[in-house]
């Protein structure tokens, strides 16, 4: 069986990877599981699938944790940042799906391709953020890093088989979120409840509102840029209502190959699990002969700036990507929280941008604090409107 760690077992991601893992039986062993601070939900995953080992965000959710289960069933216990790079490292796992949120996905990824481990990634940011250093890291460690995301799972699938410079062009196709045929009048009175209500997706908060501006579309760009050795000018987005065709590549010929699904990221999920294999799994089926048509717009880079700010900072390079990412997730913080419109956040993103001195070929510890100074920054920009 393939030992698999799960980090961030009880997000969106976490719960559908293991929902495949529950309906492909033998197939698998879930050796870790990390989890933030929902540790009920942890403890429910623990009793099902009784790792080895479990990680929450802190000591008082651990203790928590700890009075939920029974005294001899507790699997060896961490907590933070370090509890997911020794998680991540650990010697009994094949593979670690990285499906935490934001910038965190960094260092345990890091400690993952260091310690031999293929990944799984569901986390954009962490290819955004240190691309070049990711994937450096990947061949010198001859490890894979098959992609999560429905997008990049497609461009995975097309390109199978087929050579780097028969590549003309990838395309990535965006839902256009819950807010495509609004005018820019309107997107000033935009509500969290309102931004949160995606038409095809069932995801988190942060990617969600993140798929309302485009911005997730924007740092797909960026992740596609390293995971498929394509140039900017290569990758193209266009916007595609019905989530059915989830991305394709244009070859030399003329020929293009999409590939399609029911939107259901277990789908993706379970690609990345059991690749090269295929298997029966869990995913909605697709009804082709229930679709009404397929239609394709260029995005509206006027109104949802945000894409427009990802295709600069992935040009510009070094510093910039992470200073976009660490830019958007306070952005997109302080509109959860009431703090900041929606059209606010792009904005903040861009001021963020215009103030930071880009270093190139940076080291992780000066990407970091690129980060870091990047939500400093954000903070002041969003407290202090000029």
């Amino acid at each position: 069986m393939k030992k698999v760690v799960i980090l961030g077992s009880t997000g969106s991601i976490g719960r559908q990877t293991l929902d495949v893992i529950r309906n492909l039986p033998g197939k698998f062993m879930v050796t870790g599981l990390a989890a933030g601070k929902n540790w009920r939900l942890l403890a429910e995953q623990i009793k099902e699938f009784q790792p080895l080992y479990a990680v929450l965000s802190g000591p008082g959710e651990l203790g928590l944790l700890k009075s939920e289960l029974d005294s001899g069933k507790i699997p060896e216990l961490g907590w933070g940042g370090k509890g997911l790079e020794s998680l991540a490292s650990m010697s009994e796992a094949d593979l670690v799906v990285v499906a935490v949120s934001g910038a965190a996905g960094i260092y345990p990824t890091i400690a993952a391709l260091r310690s031999g481990k293929n990944i799984a990634l569901a986390n954009k940011e962490t290819l955004v953020a240190a691309g070049q250093l990711v994937m450096d890291l990947s061949s010198q460690k001859k490890t894979n890093i098959y992609p999560v995301d429905s997008e990049h799972s497609a461009l995975w699938q097309c390109l199978n088989g087929n050579k780097q410079d028969e590549v003309e062009k990838i395309i990535l196709t965006a839902s256009g979120g819950p807010f495509r045929e609004l005018g820019a009048a309107e997107l000033e009175n935009v509500t969290v409840e309102m931004a949160l209500r995606h038409p095809n997706w069932n995801m988190g908060k942060k990617v969600t509102i993140d798929s309302a501006t485009l911005m997730n579309k924007g740092l797909e760009v960026i992740e596609a840029k390293w995971l498929f050795g394509v140039n900017y000018s290569q990758i193209e987005v266009l916007v595609h209502p019905q989530s059915i065709i989830h991305s394709a590549v244009e070859f030399i010929d003329g020929s293009i190959i999409a590939q399609m699904g029911a939107p259901d990221m277990r789908l993706p999920i379970q690609y990345a699990l059991t690749y090269p294999e295929r298997m029966n799994g869990p995913a909605t089926r697709l009804k082709m002969a229930e679709l009404k048509g397929l239609t394709f717009e260029t995005p509206d880079i006027e109104r949802f700036p945000s894409l427009r700010l990802a295709y600069e900072a992935g040009r510009t390079g070094g510093t910039m990507p992470a200073v976009l990412n660490a830019s958007n997730e306070v952005a997109v913080d302080s509109f959860l929280k009431g703090a900041l419109s929606f059209k606010g956040i792009p904005d903040v993103v861009e001021g963020v941008m215009l103030k930071h001195k880009t270093l190139q070929t940076p080291v992780l510890e000066e990407i970091m604090e690129a980060d870091r100074m990047a939500r400093k920054t954000a903070e002041k920009i969003i407290k202090n409107p000029t």
